[in-house]
């Protein structure tokens, strides 16, 4: 008798997690069903469609505890969406005429794969959910259990999703060298923008852990290196009302008092209204697979650097983006021990055939349970309810109002 085999993919991204997810889940299968073989699509849905794959040997097995330690994925990304089958020919992953949903499905059957796990946002996961929906309507034998993982926070209806907490981390850890670029020159303007297409979770929590950062520092009175020149002056996040004549007015004092402006910008703030505004001059708006804005054709920090700038008189401005940096990182413990609990969960799951995304379900009280593929949305709102953030802008001195 075929022994059985699971697989396992990245897709979309990268967070701080992935590498953990996939050193987590050899050795959850090697500790409790040591004889399933294991292997992974290069690439994502990009090596499922073209056949490649890397064989997980014992010798791999033994060492995956090293994965941990990593950022990146150790078995690559890409941005495929099964379900566009001109992009998936443009691309070459499959041949004009080919349904790539089906060619996914074929391949998996071909290769004796019997567990499928999905580690990625919310993209990701909707493209598995198409799969698993095609493979059960067309008889493949075949249980797909996905991981969240975005930095973004913004999945449906998941409380944390995988990486988040670990991004947030090493974007204030960024952001604490590049403050101290204030010192550098009079009048001096610095934007952080941070990740975040439509939820501003992320931008949120990095001030957070930014301003408890900063806060644990010592500094010596009477020199300009001091408290206040680590301030953060203004946050903006999509889900916040945005006028630029006040916070010009607020910020021009702040720039005349202290000589310089910090801004935490999220990447999705504003983004409809210049995205709006580019295309109103005629420019073309590039667009992945996904239809989403390519986000970094957009620079919204310089959009918000521009703005800002000739508003309070600054003599020196700059952009700083922590992203890459920031999803790029190793998980932290709060995620090890997020990832470790979805890894345990995501292996029951699939041996005991039960298909979906595993996450803490917010619409069943925040319990930990493998959650239903069609219940799977992206583009969560951060809650600006919470009394977190609350405490964020009252550090920070600004008033705001809740995007309508």
């Amino acid at each position: 008798m075929a022994k059985k085999k699971v697989a396992m993919l990245t897709a979309g991204g990268l967070a701080p997690c992935l590498s953990s997810a996939v050193g987590g889940l050899i050795e959850r299968y090697t500790d409790i069903a040591p004889d399933y073989e294991l292997v992974a699509y290069r690439s994502g849905y990009q090596g499922l469609l073209l056949a490649d794959r890397i064989e997980i040997t014992k010798e791999m097995r033994g060492r995956a505890h090293i994965l941990h330690r990593h950022g990146g994925s150790p078995i690559g990304n890409s941005r495929v969406k099964l379900t566009n089958s001109a992009d998936c020919v443009k691309r070459g992953l499959v041949k004009e005429g080919e349904n790539p949903l089906r060619v996914a499905a074929e391949r998996l059957a071909s290769d004796g794969i019997s567990i499928l796990h999905t580690i990625g946002g919310d993209d990701t996961n909707t493209t598995a959910a198409d799969l698993a929906a095609y493979l059960g309507a067309n008889g493949y034998d075949l249980t797909v259990v996905g991981l969240p993982k975005t930095v973004d926070n913004d999945v449906v209806p998941i409380r944390q999703t995988l990486g988040a907490w670990t991004a947030a981390e090493y974007g204030a850890r960024f952001f604490d060298n590049v403050s101290n670029e204030q010192s550098a020159a009079p009048r001096t303007l610095v934007v952080h923008e941070v990740m975040g297409r439509h939820c501003g979770w992320l931008t949120a929590a990095t001030a957070r852990a930014y301003i408890q950062l900063a806060a644990g520092k010592d500094y010596v009175d009477g020199f300009m290196m001091n408290e206040q020149l680590k301030n953060i002056d203004g946050l903006y996040l999509p889900e916040v009302k945005f006028d630029l004549e006040a916070e010009a007015e607020r910020l021009r004092q702040t720039m005349d008092r202290n000589g310089y402006v910090t801004l935490f910008v999220s990447e999705g703030a504003c983004l409809d209204a210049i995205v709006t505004e580019r295309e109103a001059a005629g420019e073309t708006i590039k667009r992945d697979a996904f239809g989403h804005v390519k986000i970094d054709t957009i620079n919204v920090g310089n959009w918000f650097s521009k703005q800002f700038a000739a508003l309070l008189g600054a003599e020196r401005s700059m952009v700083q983006k922590s992203g890459y940096y920031a999803r790029s990182a190793p998980a932290n413990g709060d995620d090890l021990r997020l990832i470790q609990s979805m890894v345990d969960l995501a292996v029951e799951s699939a041996l005991n055939k039960v298909s979906g995304v595993t996450g803490h379900d917010e619409d069943q009280g925040g319990r930990l349970r493998t959650i239903e593929f069609p219940r799977i949305k992206g583009g969560k709102h951060f809650d600006t309810s919470a009394k977190w953030f609350g405490d964020v802008m009252g550090a920070i001195g600004q008033k705001w109002q809740a995007a309508d």
